[in-house]
This record gives C-alpha cells, structure tokens and sequence, in this order.
C-alpha cells in the first residue's frame, strides 16, 4: 500500500511540474513579446499604412498586413466550411460506418493534417506557375483554404462519430430523408464546427510559410483577388529581419497584437463550444 502511495505522490509531483513547465513557458513568451513590443504598439501603428521609410525605423504602419490576413483568412475560412461540411456529412451520412472508403478518407485528412504549411505553399505555387498566375490575394487563400480543410474534417468528424446512432436510426424511422438527417447531424456537430472554425483561424492567421509563395507581400490594401497582400506573419518577419533596433521593435509589437488576436478567438471558442454543447444529444 505504502508503495502505491508513493507512487501515486510520484506521478501527481511529474503532472504537476510539466504542467508549470507549459505554463512557464506561455508566460515567458508573453513577457518577452510584451516587453519588447508593447511600447511600440501604437494606434497609429494599428491605423496606417506604411509610410516612406517605414522599414528603415520611420513613419507609418501595419495596416496594410492587418487587413491582408483578415481577407485571407475570412476567405479561407468561409471557402474550407463549404468544402468540408459536406464531406464530414457524406463520411457519417452517406457511407457505411466502418467502410473502407471512410477509413482511407480518415487516412488521407490525418495526413494532410500532419503536412508542413511550407509545403502546401510549394504546391499552390506550383500550381500557381503551371497555370499561369502570379502571387495575389486569391493564392493566399487557396493555399490557407489547403491548410484548413483537414482541420475542419477531422474536428467535426471527431464530434459526428460519436452522435448516438440511435438517433440516426429514429430519425429514419420517422421517414425522413438523408438530406434530413444531415440537418440534424449539423445540429449535434455544432461544438465541431465551432471549434473547428476558431482552430483554423488562429493557425491561418498565424502562417507565413504558405503565404510567402502565394500571397506575396505589398504596402498597400489588396483592392482585388489578383492583387498581392501583406499578412501579419510576413510583417512580423521583415521587419524582425531589419538590423535596426526600431523596425525589431514594431516586429514584435506586430507579434504582440498577432498573439492577442489568437487568445481571443482561444477565449471565445471556449464560450462558444461551451454554449452549443447545451444543444447536443448524449
């Protein structure tokens, strides 16, 4: 008994010390970021675009990389719902439950799940010289779209295989038709879609690797789908690239407001979750 308790004190003292480790290292972070970047985030920093020599420690702003990633991520984000809803609905609606097919489209997402955005960036711009086009909006969130969809699959498909099939059976019973049982599928998978919205977000916003490739980078709002765009991460960078103590300064501010960003869809997808989570069946 003595030896069970010890170890039992054993295994709560390694919980506990890697859970301060995360905890130590989130809080690190932060304090190096803020430290370094707070003084420099400025409204005017947050409000205008860059100005004549900007990079070299002059005025102007992050404006232009600001409104890049929210275009690039709401398209991407609006574009990755319309491809995976559907395909979460024909794994869990439409196959068998246990089909090979639904194992191998499992296969394929975990996959693609696990693939460096680096390379997703290689590919669309691949894609993007084959066809003839150059680095602009549109790549940016084709290439984002690419990075997401698995993300959405996999997080509503988590939540979709575990519906009560039951439910799905007295559904029928009722005579209703697949098309309707994907309404009530969507119903219990809001949590996932949810989820799956605000995860994708914060690692859209957050990539710089695929988006080098394909978006490019401008000083200016894209006013069109075939105009490059700037992002958040490429500013963050440039500039901590520059050798000049100002221009390292607003890079981390850049990362500052890019990390706030990120907590606050981290906050409200926890609300969020939480609230359509009262609507489900268990």
């Amino acid at each position: 008994m003595r030896l069970k308790f010890i170890e039992e004190k054993v295994i709560h003292a390694l919980m506990l010390l890697a859970t301060l480790t995360v905890l130590g290292f989130f809080g690190s972070i932060i304090w190096t970021i803020a430290k370094t970047g707070l003084p420099s985030l400025t409204w005017e920093m947050i409000t205008s675009l860059p100005g004549g020599g900007f990079y070299l420690g002059r005025e102007g702003g992050i404006l232009n990389a600001i409104v890049g990633s929210l275009m690039v991520v709401g398209g991407s984000t609006v574009l990755g719902l319309l491809i995976s809803i559907p395909i979460v609905f024909y794994m869990n609606v439409y196959l068998k439950k246990g089909s090979r097919l639904t194992h191998l489209t499992r296969l394929s997402f975990d996959v693609l799940f696990g693939i460096p955005s680096i390379v997703y960036g290689a590919f669309a711009f691949t894609l993007m010289i084959f066809f003839g086009l150059k680095t602009s909006l549109l790549g940016g969130i084709v290439v984002i779209t690419m990075l997401t969809v698995p993300i959405f699959v996999r997080s509503m498909d988590e939540i979709a295989k575990s519906i009560p099939l039951e439910l799905l059976e007295s559904t029928y019973a009722l005579g209703a038709t697949r098309l309707e049982v994907c309404k009530v599928v969507l119903r219990q998978i809001a949590p996932g879609v949810a989820t799956a919205t605000l995860l994708s977000i914060g690692r859209a916003i957050g990539d710089a690797a695929g988006v080098l490739f394909t978006a490019g980078f401008t000083d200016n709002i894209p006013a069109g789908l075939n105009e490059p765009a700037a992002t958040l991460p490429l500013s963050v960078f440039f500039q901590l690239s520059s050798p000049i103590p100002e221009v390292r300064e607003r890079a981390y501010a850049a990362a500052l407001l890019l990390t706030i960003i990120i907590l606050i869809l981290s906050i409200t997808g926890r609300m969020v979750t939480s609230r359509f989570s009262r609507n489900r069946i268990k």
